[in-house]
């Protein structure tokens, strides 16, 4: 049985290495402290239901609008400890807010791997599904609703009195029931856009890239007022190799943009995750650990050295080694830059080339030299930069 200090803990640890800051960071940052009026929005407890995670994912939103974080144009990585409404069950949530590209999926899914391995788990499966922009997800539910419409004889009077509503709402309740017809659905990725598509494409690649098992499940199916391209969730397995019929850990995410546009009229690109820990109470004293300063700056520049970056950080966290990043950066002179302010004494580089090569740039930003070393490398020096 996981103890919550345990998950608290260790979510936390894993949160920040991959560079989110707890939620209180934010909301100190001096943008939003000076920002006399908060972003007019139209989230109510009502709308919150629609995420299928309690309200938990899209509370994100409402705390970026009250907080005033849209006053920082940058990336915002942030986490937060929540209590699941009604049972009180303790939850972490992860959120990326002002990254449209699909590295904020990428990060967030490694990031969940992390922690789960932290817990102690071993086996596990990423289901992955996608119902794209506005044009894809309007594209699917038309389909949807000709194929739901041509089997009404044949569908529960539930479904049939959902069909009233969306058809969506319908293959939900279907899916929920295991209906022989929802098996026979059409399916959303055959309507995406060319944009979703290959937003939907990019993550994929990145989770072969990361050897991670995943599998597409057509039947992950979130509300469509709330999701947009990508959502997942991620299965534990338990010593028995298979699915526990009552998880003690539930994680679940996605893309929540068109929700933050319909509900702020700002273009803000949003994507989230919640992980919950079933049967436990959110303690009265939250753990909060000492995070060393890192000494290196992880620098990407392109989207297969963003990939690769990214599989760096976390083998440099499972070596105890703390880096600062910048994964949603294009921009090199900007990143090193930031290493510079954070007073980051190595940089490490990939680029096209390194990535191509399996290699990487390790810059003494001190010193102003460096050497190009393979990855494996880039661990053991920093390891010995570390303690010297």
């Amino acid at each position: 049985m996981i103890q919550v200090t345990h998950f608290l803990r260790h979510g936390a640890n894993v949160a920040e290495h991959f560079g989110f800051r707890h939620v209180d960071t934010f909301k100190s940052h001096p943008d939003c402290e000076n920002c006399e009026n908060k972003l007019k929005h139209s989230i109510s407890n009502q709308q919150r239901k629609i995420d299928s995670i309690y309200g938990i994912l899209t509370g994100g939103l409402h705390t970026f609008c009250e907080e005033k974080f849209h006053e920082i144009k940058e990336p915002i990585l942030f986490y937060s400890i929540e209590q699941v409404p009604r049972s009180g069950e303790v939850a972490l949530t992860f959120h990326v807010f002002n990254v449209d590209t699909s590295i904020a999926e990428a990060l967030l899914i490694q990031t969940m791997k992390a922690f789960v391995n932290e817990l102690g788990y071993e086996e596990y499966k990423v289901k992955i599904n996608s119902l794209g922009d506005r044009d894809s997800s309007n594209r699917f539910a038309r389909e949807l609703s000709t194929y739901l419409r041509k089997r009404i004889d044949d569908m529960p009077p539930s479904a049939r009195e959902l069909m009233k509503n969306n058809a969506i709402y319908a293959l939900t309740h279907l899916i929920e029931k295991d209906h022989e017809i929802a098996q026979r659905a059409p399916n959303p990725l055959e309507y995406l856009s060319d944009s979703s598509r290959k937003h939907f494409r990019e993550i994929i690649e990145f989770l072969d890239m990361a050897e991670t098992p995943y599998e597409i499940d057509s039947q992950l199916i979130g509300h469509h007022e709330c999701y947009s391209d990508a959502l997942f969730s991620i299965d534990l397995y338990n010593e028995s190799d298979i699915d526990a019929k009552d998880p003690e850990v539930i994680i679940r995410g996605g893309r929540f943009d068109e929700f933050a546009e319909r509900n702020t009229q700002c273009a803000i690109p949003a994507v989230g995750s919640v992980v919950i820990l079933k049967n436990r109470q959110a303690p009265k004293r939250i753990p909060r650990s000492k995070v060393a300063t890192p000494s290196a700056y992880v620098v990407q520049l392109g989207a297969g050295p963003k990939m690769r970056s990214l599989l760096l950080i976390d083998t440099l966290r499972k070596a105890r080694i703390p880096v600062f990043q910048n994964l949603a950066s294009n921009s090199l002179s900007e990143q090193l830059r930031d290493a510079e302010k954070k007073e980051a004494r190595y940089a490490v580089i990939i680029g096209h080339k390194e990535y191509v090569e399996e290699t990487a740039i390790l810059r003494d930003i001190k010193l102003q030299n460096q050497e190009n070393v393979t990855l494996p490398q880039v661990v053991k020096k920093l390891k010995r930069l570390s303690t010297v």
